[in-house]
Parts: structure tokens; sequence; C-alpha cells
């Protein structure tokens, strides 16, 4: 979080009024009686701090300037009955609940990390997925298989694959480079998919069209090679952002599952 939308944050939820002579202590600087505490002082340059920023007295007197802008602001809100819009309760009560339930989160992963005996485990498992080839491929996605069949005929007859792609080819990712799918594992493909690719020889196009839930393939092999696996020091912290993801989707299927939970019109909770 950056500086000025920490100060928003707390301008938003500042929403108690506090006794001068209480909070004197801990009072930076007072805006028309009311204190700028010097414990939000003291958060805002302790989280500047994590985010790698040097505590100095400029940017403490900076915080404190915007704090006391805040505050100004603030009041005059409090004047015209802003904090009285059902909006802004509605959308205080849901930030309220936000950041307590981030707070819980964090609180979780803290006292359930992610070791490094997980993740090198998860990186032998994501090899094993990769499998020993990977392969480059070119497709022509149509809608039915007479269109396909068609596309086909077309090339069997000398045209040009990459040319009927961007012509033909329903698939956004691939059509503008000539259906070029680039180098892929068959573990991250549909299976017919990937089972027409592996039984293809270098150059070779599918004999016939392949269907998938996204329609009729007409498929090219470019290339095969052995799988160029990233090394463990490329994938680590992505693996350890998998396993936390996963350890969260846990714990959260648990509390469900052990909650009465009642929709109105949906009788099936899961």
């Amino acid at each position: 979080m950056k500086i000025n939308q920490l100060f928003i944050a707390l301008a938003t939820f500042s929403a108690l009024s506090f006794s001068p002579a209480l909070y004197a202590a801990d009072a930076a600087a007072t805006v028309n009686g009311k204190p700028i505490k010097q414990s939000w002082v003291d958060f805002i340059m302790k989280d500047a701090q994590a985010r790698g920023q040097k505590p100095s007295e400029g940017i403490k007197n900076a915080i404190i300037n915007e704090l006391i802008g805040s505050e100004l602001a603030y009041q005059e809100a409090m004047k015209q009955g802003i904090d009285k819009n059902p909006d802004l309760m509605i959308a205080e009560e849901i930030g309220h609940r936000k950041l307590v339930v981030n707070a819980f989160l964090q609180d979780f992963m803290k006292k359930n990390p992610v070791s490094e005996a997980d993740k090198k485990d998860a990186y032998e498992q994501y090899k094993k997925e990769l499998g020993d080839k990977e392969y480059s491929a070119r497709h022509i996605l149509v809608k039915t298989e007479a269109e396909a069949t068609d596309v086909l005929a077309q090339i069997k007859k000398g045209s040009d694959f990459a040319k009927l792609a961007k012509e033909k080819s329903l698939d956004p990712g691939s059509k503008e480079k000539g259906g070029d799918l680039g180098w892929f594992s068959p573990a991250g493909m549909v299976k017919p998919f990937s089972d027409a690719v592996t039984g293809l020889k270098k150059g070779e196009v599918t004999a016939a069209p392949i269907q998938t839930q996204f329609g009729w393939h007409v498929i090219k092999l470019v290339d095969s090679r052995a799988t160029q696996v990233p090394s463990y020091d490329k994938v680590k912290d992505g693996l350890e952002r998998t396993l936390q993801q996963r350890k969260l989707e846990k714990m959260m299927l648990g509390l469900k599952e052990k909650a009465k939970i009642d929709v109105p019109g949906i009788t099936d909770k899961k």
C-alpha cells in the first residue's frame, strides 16, 4: 500500500471522536483541538519502512502534514453529515470486514508456513507432470467437423498452414501468429489434443480433425525436444504461492463443511 493510500484508509476509519485531554500524550499534532495520534504516525512509518523506505524526519513530517490535511477534510465531512451516507456506512462495514479477514488469513499463513521440503516435493511433482518431451505445434480451430475437414483438404492441396490459421482459426491466442502455440508440455493441453500431437512426426499434420471441448482442430507438429525444465530457484516462489493457496483453500473448505449455511432459494450449500 502506498503512503497516500494508507492516509486515505486511516481517514476513512477514523470515525471516533477523541478527547484532546485523554490523548494529549499520544498526539503528534492537533487540529481544531482534535489529536493526530502519534500511534498513527508510527504505524505509517513502520509500514513504509517494511516496504523499503528509510525513516527520516522529512518522511515523518510529511506523514504528519498528510494526516493534518486528512483531519481537516474529515472534520468538514463530519460537519456536513457525510459519515451518515448509507453507502459510505456499508462501505465502512465491508472495509472493516476485509481488514479483519486479511489479518486472519495472514495469521493463518504465519502459523502454517510452506516448508522448503514442501516446495521441493512440489517441484519434483511439477517435473513429472512436464514429462520428458515438449512440443511446438500450430493449430487451426474451427466450429464444426465439416469446416475442419475443408481446412485439412486445403492443406493437403498445398495451402499455407499459417495463412489458413490467420484466416479461419477461432483461437484468439494463436490466430495472428499463424496458429503457433509455441513450446508446451502435453500435460498442459486437453487429452485429445495432446494425444494427437504426440502421435505426429515433425512436419506432419493430423490425418483427420481432432475434437475437443473447444471445437475441431487441425494440428501440425513443428518440432519436439527434451523438456527444458526451469531450475528450482526460478519456480520456487510460484510454487510457494500455489501451496499457500492450497492451504488456504483447504482451511476454508473445512470451515464451510462445519458451518450451517442457509441461502434463501438455494438448498445445496456446497
